[in-house]
């Protein structure tokens, strides 16, 4: 199972851990800094993330996932201290709102998984976080510092997560390359533009995102905000409305 996540510097001291095998290919980062690490996101929770976290870091390490969505907490697992955004404390503690039988046909499809691995004894992980975390919070690794910012519409408590010294901009599954979803009944997509236009008025110098490529362009989040403000104008911005392409990206509605 070693070969299963792809380790990849952003810079000496950030690391996207990623999940190429699957369809899906998330992302997880680890932010190391003076006094303690961050893991944004811990991805699908097929093997075991803290294997190529202890490579990278000896500290102390927080999981922040993005959102509670299973395929950003399914690492949880492998860590003591994590945190959620508050309005998804009911999804961590045992109330997420899908059944494990469809988040297994969603692991199996498209995907290499591991020699051994047991599809049927895979499930949602459930903890009790932490700490849990609001908007504009500062979450300090020493010498380093990122900026909660609640960002719903895909998820109700998603958050993006913001180092403005640095000019990162990890953006879990707001702005990504690749098909956006806010189709889903816990999905709302006039929050997600209102999220989308808040996050494109940052200084970003680059957008992390949690799947797909790692090259995304900074302007992106605004390109979306436009299109999401034309889809709306004319009465398209809601559930129902379908899928939309664009350049680069798709959002279904």
């Amino acid at each position: 199972m070693k070969d299963w996540f792809t380790v990849e510097n952003i810079d000496a001291d950030t690391f996207a851990i990623s999940e190429y095998r699957h369809w899906e290919e998330t992302h997880a980062y680890l932010l190391i800094g003076r006094d303690r690490s961050l893991l944004i996101d811990t991805g699908l929770g097929v093997c075991d993330i803290s294997a190529p976290v202890r490579e990278l870091t000896k500290t102390h390490v927080t999981a922040v996932p993005t959102h509670v969505h299973w395929d950003h907490i399914g690492g949880l697992r492998y860590f003591k201290d994590f945190c959620v955004h508050r309005a998804e404390k009911e999804w961590i503690t045992g109330s997420f709102p899908l059944p494990v039988e469809a988040v297994r046909a969603m692991l199996s499809r498209d995907c290499e998984l591991p020699p051994g691995f047991d599809l049927n004894s895979y499930g949602i992980f459930y903890g009790r976080p932490s700490r849990l975390l609001e908007d504009g919070e500062v979450i300090d690794l020493g010498g380093r510092s990122l900026q909660v910012i609640h960002t719903p519409g895909h998820s109700p408590g998603h958050m993006c997560l913001w180092e403005r010294e640095r000019g990162y901009l990890f953006t879990g599954d707001l702005v990504y390359a690749g098909t956006l979803y806010a189709d889903y009944p816990s999905t709302d997509p006039e929050a997600y533009l209102a999220s989308v236009e808040r996050i494109a008025r940052l200084p970003a110098g680059r957008l992390l995102p949690g799947h797909h490529s790692l090259d995304v362009r900074a302007g992106l989040a605004g390109e979306i905000a436009a299109e999401l403000r034309s889809l709306r104008e004319s009465g398209k911005l809601a559930h129902g409305a379908g899928r939309f392409d664009f350049p680069g990206w798709s959002i279904a509605l």
